[in-house]
């Protein structure tokens, strides 16, 4: 039987990912873009609910007590941690930033 988690999402990650479908919307004028690709980011999370640790960890500089996994969508990086029965979603960045700086 598979274990049941909380899932919980950030303001943070909320915040990132306002920023990225303003972006699209209204900066590069493509709606339909922006609605896709939350979609996307959906799915993307939906898909790993089942498999959370089977995936790429987030080796960081900084020492952490919960380690960070990766979901990669488009060009972008959905950043989650496992704390016992909570996945918390807790970052969703351009795939071409410096990480270390920013989580």
């Amino acid at each position: 039987m598979s274990k049941e988690y909380k899932i919980r999402y950030l303001p943070l990650f909320y915040e990132d990912l306002d920023k990225i479908t303003y972006y699209i919307s209204y900066k590069l004028n493509n709606k339909i873009a922006a609605r896709n690709f939350l979609d996307k980011v959906e799915t993307k999370i939906d898909e790993r609910i089942g498999n959370l640790t089977q995936y790429e960890k987030y080796i960081s500089f900084k020492k952490r007590k919960i380690p960070y996994y990766r979901i990669y969508v488009n060009n972008y990086t959905v950043f989650y941690t496992i704390n016992e029965d909570i996945i918390e979603f807790r970052r969703i960045l351009y795939s071409k930033r410096n990480f270390n700086d920013l989580i």
